[in-house]
């Protein structure tokens, strides 16, 4: 049995985009289960008292040029938001949403999100927008604003982020193998490592 790889993210870092793109193979080339770990940026932030790259302009400037360099090492597209940063929590409480309720639909709904954010420069803070990209996909825009509503699931998505600070993390994307945990969408060698190490 492999073993579990956590993904803490957001879909609104695009840090967390270029790793969604590699875990999957990432995980099926080492035989881990990959765990999907719905947060909370915003709340973390709060919480750690950590700010996005976006609040230095030269820094998010330069952090940017950078995961565009991973992009094109990765083969995947990557453009600049004209709206970054937006204010994910209702995005963040329908991807608690389908990891509660329809699992079978998580990836088709992050595959629909991280695009219209990180692809097509999309404004999803805009609900019309983030309704025809559900739509686009064939997914239920109401059941999706029925779950934001939820009780349980925006419980859900607190204790998962309140979960992530407990555990140390600061930004996203954030990831575990076990109690190790690994920062950043360019740590996947040491976490192929830990997920391949015989003595964890």
């Amino acid at each position: 049995m492999g073993r579990t790889l956590e993904f803490f993210f957001d879909v609104g870092s695009p840090a967390s985009y270029l790793a969604w793109t590699q875990l999957p193979a990432l995980a099926a080339q080492t035989g881990a289960r990959l765990q999907w770990r719905p947060m909370l940026l915003g709340g973390v932030f709060q919480a750690t008292g950590n700010a996005s790259p976006a609040t230095v302009p030269a820094k998010g400037a330069y952090v940017f040029q950078d995961l565009a360099r991973y992009a094109r090492r990765y083969g995947v597209p990557l453009q600049r938001n004209p709206f970054f940063p937006i204010n994910t929590l209702m995005l963040m409480r329908a991807a608690t949403g389908y990891g509660m309720h329809q699992p079978d639909r998580l990836q088709t709904y992050l595959a629909a999100v991280f695009d219209a954010i990180w692809v097509q420069g999309l404004n999803l803070g805009d609900p019309s927008v983030v309704g025809k990209v559900l739509a686009g996909v064939g997914l239920d825009a109401d059941q999706v604003l029925a779950w934001c509503s939820d009780a349980d699931v925006k419980a859900q998505l607190k204790n998962t982020t309140d979960e992530a600070v407990r555990r140390g993390v600061f930004g996203a994307p954030t990831c575990f193998v076990g109690d190790e945990m690994f920062f950043g969408q360019d740590r996947l060698d040491f976490i192929r490592a830990a997920l391949q190490d015989p003595q964890a």
